[in-house]
């Protein structure tokens, strides 16, 4: 059994906005990855569904994912949700059951 803290993050943008929140998401990712809990931070657009993205993210534990939440490029992210997205995250905590 593993603390590790892994979600998928579903992230849907507003009509017109889908090139802004690509860009947006693009720029959390290398801040990201360099947070010390950080295990894994990919961005996926779901190819049937343009503007549809799912972040799959993994950190050591729930208090580095909580650190993540509060870092300042994320919180920058954070203020722009409203204008990019068209429904807020929606976030799908997975715990792993096989190697």
């Amino acid at each position: 059994m593993t603390n590790t803290f892994t979600s998928i993050a579903i992230l849907k943008a507003k009509a017109g906005k889908r090139d802004e929140l690509h860009s947006a998401l693009l720029r959390l990712i290398d801040p990201t990855r360099s947070e010390k809990g950080c295990l894994t931070y990919m961005l996926f657009e779901d190819d049937a569904n343009s503007g549809t993205f799912y972040m799959q993210e993994a950190f050591q534990d729930e208090a580095a994912f909580g650190f993540h939440t509060q870092t300042t490029h994320f919180q920058t992210f954070a203020k722009r949700m409203d204008d990019l997205m068209d429904e807020p995250i929606q976030l799908i905590k997975l715990n792993q059951v096989s190697h």
